[in-house]
């Protein structure tokens, strides 16, 4: 399943990456028995919904040689996915929580993959004003973190000019997005296109909205996170 699912999304399959997508399965299934990690143990399910899904947005744009912020990676979905299907790019796995970085940084020690790390803290102030990661990546990416409205305040203070945030969404984006349209321009983006698709081998419907940053974001954003999820731009 996981090889067809991966060709099937365009991606060159070679038997040491679905090695690696082996052993982070075991690891994950290993770890989740200690720490609340993911609910999907079985792995037809993890290849499915963890590992094809993660890789998805890698047949809607070019990950090549990019340098990618995954803004809530939790168990590293989809950024540790992305870089086992895409080895070359720069990955950095954002969350809050200590115990899903050290899960991550384990993770790459085990799979022995570079350029990958993992960052514990808070979105809104590792990209606030001065800070080192504000617009500083090529692509931000978040899957089932928040509201679109949220998430744009969250991600596209990370990204360059000339750069994208893909927000990975269910079949039906249309009222999240329109809901969105003014924090994307106060962000400093704009709405690039929004790509529909059924995961490869299912009729499980999923989407990509993908917004490419044109001008700076303006100091004042991010807000803090309260601000930030009760009043949404």
């Amino acid at each position: 399943m996981l090889e067809s699912g991966l060709a099937e999304l365009g991606i060159r399959v070679t038997d040491e990456m679905l090695g690696r997508f082996d052993k982070f399965a075991d690891l994950l299934r290993t770890r989740s028995e200690e720490t609340n990690l993911t609910a999907i143990k079985d792995p037809a399910e993890i290849a499915r919904l963890h590992f094809i899904d993660s890789a998805a947005p890698l047949a809607l744009f070019d990950f090549s040689d990019k340098s990618v912020i995954d803004i809530g990676a939790g168990a590293g979905f989809p950024g540790l996915a992305i870089k086992l299907a895409s080895p070359e790019t720069k990955i950095t796995l954002l969350d809050s929580r200590q115990k899903r970085v050290d899960f991550l940084n384990e993770a790459a020690r085990h799979l022995e993959l570079f350029d990958v790390s993992a960052v514990c803290g808070r979105a809104e102030e590792l990209s606030a004003k001065g800070k080192e990661y504000r617009e500083s990546f090529d692509i931000a990416i978040s899957r089932a973190v928040a509201a679109l409205p949220v998430l744009c305040e969250l991600c596209l203070p990370f990204v360059k000019l000339g750069g994208v945030f893909i927000a990975m969404k269910g079949p039906e984006p249309e009222e999240e997005i329109a809901a969105s349209s003014n924090a994307i321009k106060k962000l400093g983006g704009v709405l690039y296109k929004t790509e529909k698709y059924n995961l490869p081998g299912t009729e499980i419907g999923r989407s990509c909205v993908i917004i490419r940053k044109e001008t700076n974001t303006p100091d004042t954003y991010p807000r803090r996170f309260a601000k930030i999820t009760k009043l949404p731009l």
